[in-house]
């Protein structure tokens, strides 16, 4: 018998993540892309902890850590590019502020899709239009016109994901907006950077402004953060989002002048709410999420790619153990991954806690030097047990690349 069809929306870290599963666990697996085709750059995101470990049982750490952006550690300067303070790559063994395995969106994306796409169908450049799913399957209506049938979707397809409003309702209902706006984008290298990050914050505003290597020497990540509680421009206009960001920078000071001269010319502007997905269930029916789609955590927690890679290891395992019983299997995802999500978002929330501008009505920012704060990062990086799935079928492990021991089918 052959394995179940399986559709993925979305093809940037959570869903290539989770075709490598399914297709090792026996299912024939399709992943839809709105975009023509992968999408380069953005930020540099980080695998901390158990995420790590998953990456390892993909037999991925070689090409993971071989396009990793080699950052030594970061600075936070002063408006003059005076040094306050220093965090390095291997402080906390390697799961600190700056992660031993830290690399751009847009390169993981491609190691994932290099890895997968002999043995899984990428249809790029088209989208799901209607689905309707029964006891036995799902149709699915792309934008093209195909129609075709699958035994279950899953939607990976980031924080404004069209899946999850077409099934469970309006984004509204669960973007929580945390009060701050992220906003990055490559620019020429013309700072000297050099392997370290480099930060500027204005305490008084909010605000601030970092530069960020990236492995083209010749190149750098330029990201901006800002408080906006009443932000409310259109995701995908971008003439309005680089408006928003020039204003909202002007006389902030360090280097930001300069970093905003190649806002024009750069090839990778993002710009969007700092927000969190928060859902009391993440599957209906045949139909599942998974990464920001089903809980985004926010950049405010840097655990986003982590959460992606493992909740794709632990969705793949949970739904082949089932049987591929879309009912017994999301549950089961879901109980496992519960608690680890909710820890990486608290995590998130009390980051953009920490920048919110002081004032009479502003919370007081956290104190993260407590027993509390570390008991909460840990469960935040290694909060989740994952499952060997011994009676699971794993038939394309990678040749050359054994899984650890405790992975072993």
């Amino acid at each position: 018998m052959s394995g179940p069809r399986v559709l993925v929306a979305g093809a940037s870290i959570a869903g290539p993540a989770l075709a490598h599963w399914l297709r090792r666990r026996g299912a024939e697996v399709t992943v839809v892309e709105r975009a023509p085709g992968l999408r380069p750059g953005g930020q540099a995101v980080d695998a901390r902890g158990v995420a790590k470990e998953v990456i390892g049982r993909m037999g991925l750490d070689a090409a993971v850590r071989a396009a990793c952006t080699d950052t030594a550690g970061a600075h936070t300067v002063d408006a003059d590019g005076q040094v306050l303070e220093t965090f390095r790559a291997d402080d906390h063994g390697g799961d600190g502020f700056i992660a031993d395995i830290e690399i751009l969106r847009g390169d993981l994306a491609r190691v994932l899709y290099d890895d997968t796409r002999d043995g899984v169908e990428y249809v790029f450049g088209d989208r799901i239009a209607e689905l309707a799913q029964d006891a036995d399957g799902v149709d699915v209506v792309f934008a093209s016109g195909a129609r075709r049938r699958f035994d279950l979707v899953v939607g990976a397809d980031g924080l404004h994901s069209e899946l999850r409003a077409m099934v469970f309702g309006p984004h509204e209902r669960f973007l929580r907006h945390l009060g701050h706006v992220l906003a990055f984008y490559s620019v020429p290298n013309e700072f000297g950077l050099d392997r370290w990050l480099l930060e500027h914050q204005d305490q008084e505003s909010g605000r601030s402004a970092l530069l960020r290597p990236i492995q083209d020497a010749t190149r750098a990540m330029a990201m901006f953060y800002f408080p906006a509680g009443d932000f409310d421009v259109d995701y995908r206009d971008v003439a309005a989002q680089k408006a928003l960001l020039r204003e909202r920078m002007a006389g902030l000071g360090w280097l930001t002048p300069d970093i905003l001269a190649h806002l024009d010319d750069t090839p990778d502007f993002y710009l969007d709410q700092v927000a969190q997905v928060v859902m009391d269930r993440w599957s209906s029916g045949r139909v599942g999420l998974l990464g920001d789609a089903a809980f985004s955590s926010s950049p405010m927690s840097g655990q986003g790619t982590g959460l992606a890679l493992v909740g794709a290891y632990v969705l793949a395992g949970e739904l082949a153990a089932a049987g591929w019983d879309p009912a017994a299997g999301f549950a089961r995802y879901e109980a496992r991954m519960r608690s680890f999500v909710e820890a990486n978002q608290e995590i998130g929330r009390l980051n953009a806690r920490s920048r919110d501008v002081p004032g009479p009505d502003a919370e007081p920012r956290p104190d993260f030097t407590g027993e509390w704060f570390t008991e909460l990062v840990g469960r935040a990086i290694n909060g989740v047990d994952l499952p060997d799935y011994a009676g699971v079928p794993d038939s394309a492990a990678p040749a050359g690349s054994p899984i650890t021991s405790s992975a072993r089918p």
